[in-house]
């Protein structure tokens, strides 16, 4: 029988389905394996050759474990929510729901073209009601609760509010958003909309002011991925940082638990080093500094105490409330210059541009350790969410307030003995302290720290700062509190309406509170976000329900929300509700998550490090603070697949209009590149009219052009839908099958590391499968497989394989296990090799990877149950004993021919052997050994 794959693959994909081979329930019976991929947003241009790389990786994984025995969960549903849909209603005012559905069935279809394990029967999709009740539910439960920092956990709101009636908020220790102080009497003192105000400064979900990346064109914040060199990535229309009040979630609370949480889970170093440096923990002191002539003071954070009487200038981020109430009169001009520049870039170009630029206040402040004046600079280079957006700068020993300290002439006062500050700054945190004070002024205070060591000095420092009032020691973390509103559509509605400028949420009960309907997917004429052109968008708090705007009385119908959540909000806890997607009554049930407890295999990519991991990483330690979640931390274990990479093509916009230059004559002008689809590009040359019709916003497009045409340029790089360079799986699985597809995919290099994509190769995957078909049936269609006892030789080859498998997918190396495959079906077929008893083996070990043809053949072999249910072989260590032993000769250590020896051969008889041999008296040539040297199992060398 002809290998038919694409008959074959067909028949299977079939009946997994019709049997329900990969549906799963709780069996205490079995112990359980929950494997999980990081949640796919279904994007129109479907899935790409590198979208299955991690899906194919943990699947063979899940596989595996289920021949092991283990009870497998596999799910697999999609993040739905995306700012692409939206755009695409934008343009052609079709639904953001249709869009996206027709995006799922195309998704779906190529997913289940591949063959994969996944039980389809716990399919989750987060626009989907019934799945963003729960993420509504958490919403509701962050905002009536607040982070104790004594019992390290999340507890209800109402303990604050009794708290706060009979104590006031005196030794309060929780985390909040300002430092505030009031008496039980000021408490009960206050209305209703004070209070809530008040507790609004503690809520985990909470209401604040923070800045943003703002597009007015598009009509709402930006993530900082979104934006480039100004612009927003989608359109290019400029993008400033705007203070607005935005929902947050304090995620910032469980900063340590999130570090602390790292040292009990199997990720890789590198990325847990990642998480600690966003987390960004660091020890220091809070000082005040008073401001020269006025009544004002500000606070600064330190981490090098032991620098105070370094410092010659402070800096204020722009952002800063401070910039209003430091700037003097003669400065304002120049000022508001600066701070409109710095308005266009965004934190993450202000982190990494080292370009030195600022703007003098007019105020100065006076240092508490030396009495002196220090000016106070504005910069760039100091942001407002990272300690408290002041700093204090001593030159001499910090490279960013040493560069701003040499272009703008600012004295640099060196603080450790024999340190040279003539061309950098000495920034190593060793030496003896000096000029602390300086031996030629008056001492202003009390605290001398010459002589002593670094060390020493920060420690003494942060002693006098604490009893002398001049601040506090204190933790301070990097890691920002999340910003959890969108000015979008089609995202989650928040359960909130609003009673007297004051967020209430809606009843649980009534949950959930689902999207509405609007004329327009823009924001409205008067700025408002999308949900703004919804006419029956108010909240009755007495039918608890939906009603029409116009009956908004403000007495007991009220305005509903019209931001959305972020996408990261589905995403954050879906792994519970994998374990439970049909509970209408809670989240997940108790019962069944104390079965699956988390996921032990985690796969995805490594730039959610910063994104993801840490939001659902919060948000589960949120769930296990209420009891919700049984484990604190989500997953387990974590593997970052690598990318598999495509060969880009860009486009060069000249800034701020709708031009494009061609790549030779692009540094003439100021550009931004912008990928363009490679199918509308032909060795490097655009294809002009395809481009204008390719989006809405180039369709006025201008062009530069070198000799007529239009040049591209290229990059390696990652193969992703927003890099327009994918290649469609399909396409391979028609002309191969998904099989070799699979295989392929694995075989090109190691599961954690990027590599191009190159189809040379799948040639030789695809012959292997058809070479393994064949040890079952004859180019004539003959049926080989006999009952005979298998050889020493073939037992050898396929414990070997067995033992080499075994071993590489628990290290998922899954590449030295194709080759292994490879060798193994070429010795057996070179052995001639078509016993059951060896072919069974092969078969279990194959179908983790080729699961298709490995259900055929294991039919085939007269089985009627499915190969998932087979057991995992065993390797038998006596088949890979070595009977003899190939010895290389050597004589005065030159390798002349080899000899086989039995493996227990004695070394007297090994020599006597190699004497005896013909070969031997040539190079011998009648002279008398001085010494004959045997390696046992390797080398037997004659020195002559």
């Amino acid at each position: 029988m002809e290998y038919n794959f694409r008959e074959i693959e067909k028949k299977w994909q079939k009946r997994w389905v019709e049997e329900k081979t990969y549906q799963v329930t709780e069996d205490d019976s079995k112990q359980k394996f929950y494997v999980l991929n990081m949640f796919p947003y279904p994007s129109g241009a479907g899935l790409h050759v590198g979208h299955p790389l991690g899906y194919i990786a943990s699947d063979i994984y899940a596989r595996y474990k289920r021949l092991q025995g283990f009870n497998v969960l596999n799910p697999m549903g999609y993040d739905a929510y995306g700012l692409p849909a939206e755009q695409y209603a934008i343009q052609t005012g079709q639904h953001p729901a249709i869009t996206t559905v027709n995006n799922i069935d195309r998704y779906r279809e190529q997913l289940d073209k591949i063959g994969f394990s996944f039980d389809w029967n716990r399919e989750i999709r987060t626009c989907d009601p019934e799945y963003y009740h729960w993420t509504q539910w958490a919403f509701q439960k962050m905002f009536n609760s607040y982070y104790c920092n004594d019992e390290q956990q999340a507890r209800p709101i109402e303990e604050l509010e009794k708290a706060f009636a009979i104590y006031g908020n005196k030794g309060l220790n929780a985390a909040c958003s300002e430092e505030i102080s009031f008496t039980a009497e000021e408490w009960n003192a206050k209305s209703e909309k004070e209070k809530q105000e008040i507790l609004m400064n503690y809520r985990i979900a909470y209401l604040g002011e923070t800045m943003v990346n703002w597009c007015a064109e598009l009509g709402t914040v930006l993530a900082n991925d979104e934006v480039v060199d100004g612009v927003s990535e989608r359109g290019g229309f400029p993008v400033i940082q705007k203070k607005m009040r935005q929902w947050c979630l304090r995620v910032s609370a469980y900063a340590q638990r999130l570090l602390d949480g790292l040292d009990t889970i199997e990720w890789t170093d590198s990325l847990k080093e990642t998480q600690r440096n966003w987390i960004g923990r660091s020890e220091g002191a809070e000082v005040q500094f008073k401001v020269k002539d006025s009544d004002l003071e500000f606070t600064i954070f330190t981490t090098r105490a032991d620098t105070m009487f370094g410092v010659t200038f402070m800096v204020l981020a722009p952002e800063s409330e401070l910039v209003a109430q430091l700037t003097t009169p003669e400065q304002k001009a120049e000022v508001d210059a600066y701070l409109d520049r710095t308005k266009k870039r965004t934190e993450r170009e202000r982190i990494a541009d080292r370009s030195v630029t600022g703007v003098f206040s007019g105020s100065y402040a006076i240092n508490p350790f030396t009495g002196e004046a220090v000016p106070v600079w504005i910069s760039d280079y100091v942001l407002a969410g990272y300690g408290t957006g002041a700093i204090m700068a001593v030159p001499a020993h910090d490279s960013r307030d040493y560069a701003f300290a040499k272009h703008f002439g600012l004295e640099i006062r060196p603080l450790v003995e024999g340190c040279d500050v003539s061309e950098e700054s000495f920034d190593a945190k060793e030496g003896i302290v000096c000029n602390s004070p300086r031996l030629d002024v008056t001492p202003y205070c009390d605290l001398s720290l010459n002589g002593l060591t670094i060390k020493e000095a920060i420690e003494t420092t942060k002693k006098y700062v604490k009893e002398h009032n001049l601040g506090r020691v204190k933790v301070n973390y990097r890691l920002r509190d999340a910003i959890f509103s969108r000015q979008r559509y089609w995202g989650e509605p928040f359960p909130v309406y609003y009673k007297d400028g004051m967020p209430y949420m809606i009843d649980e009960a009534s949950l959930p509170l689902e999207l509405p309907e609007v004329a327009k997917f823009l924001p409205t004429e008067t700025g408002e976000p999308p949900l703004g052109h919804a006419t029956k968008w108010a909240w009755d708090t007495v039918n608890k329900c939906v009603i029409e705007n116009e009956k908004i009385d403000h007495v007991t119908v009220f305005p509903l929300e019209l931001n959305t959540m972020p996408g990261f909000a589905g995403s954050s806890a879906y792994y519970l509700r994998y374990m439970d997607p049909h509970n209408h009554q809670a989240l997940v049930d108790p019962k069944i998550d104390q079965y699956w407890k988390n996921v032990d295999l985690y796969v995805g990519g490594t730039e959610h490090a910063t994104g993801h991991l840490i939001y659902s990483r919060f948000w589960n330690k949120f769930l296990y603070d209420m009891g919700v979640s049984v484990m604190e931390e989500p997953f387990q274990k974590l593997v970052n697949q690598g990318m598999i990479q495509g060969r880009s093509n860009f486009v060069y916009r000249i800034k701020d209009t709708n031009t494009f230059v061609s790549l030779n004559l692009k540094d003439q002008y100021e550009v931004t590149p912008i990928h363009v689809d490679v199918n509308i590009v032909s060795n490097d040359i655009l294809d002009l009219e395809a481009f204008k019709a390719w989006r809405p916003e180039y369709k006025t497009a201008e062009f530069i052009l070198e000799d007529g045409k239009y040049v591209c340029g290229w990059a390696v790089e990652k193969m992703s839908k927003s890099m327009f360079n994918v290649v469609n799986p399909d396409m391979i699985v028609e002309k191969y099958g998904a099989d070799t597809l699979r295989m392929y995919e694995m075989f090109l290099g190691p599961v954690e590391q990027s590599k191009p994509w190159d189809t040379n190769g799948i040639d030789g995957v695809h012959r292997f499968i058809r070479k393994f078909w064949s040890l079952f049936y004859s180019r004539t269609d003959e049926y080989l497989v006999t009952d005979e006892p298998a050889t020493k030789e073939e037992l050898k080859s396929l414990h070997k394989l067995i033992k080499k498998v075994t071993g590489d997918i628990e290290q998922f190396s899954y590449n030295t296990s194709i080759s292994a495959f490879m060798i193994c079906v070429n010795e057996l077929f070179n052995l001639k090799c078509s016993k059951k008893e060896i072919l069974e083996q092969l078969v279990i070990t194959l179908a983790p990877f080729a699961p298709h043809v490995c259900e055929e053949l294991w039919d085939v072999l007269g089985h009627e149950t499915s190969v998932c249910d087979a057991q995992w072989p065993a390797y038998n260590e006596e088949y890979l004993k070595e009977d003899t032993i190939n010895y290389t000769i050597s004589f005065n250590g030159k390798a002349r021919f080899n000899m086989e020896f039995a493996a227990d051969e004695a070394s007297d008889a090994i020599q006597a052997a190699v004497l005896a041999d013909e070969r031997s008296q040539k190079w011998i040539d009648g002279k008398t050994p001085k010494k004959i040297i045997v390696v046992p199992k390797k080398i037997v060398n004659i020195v002559i």
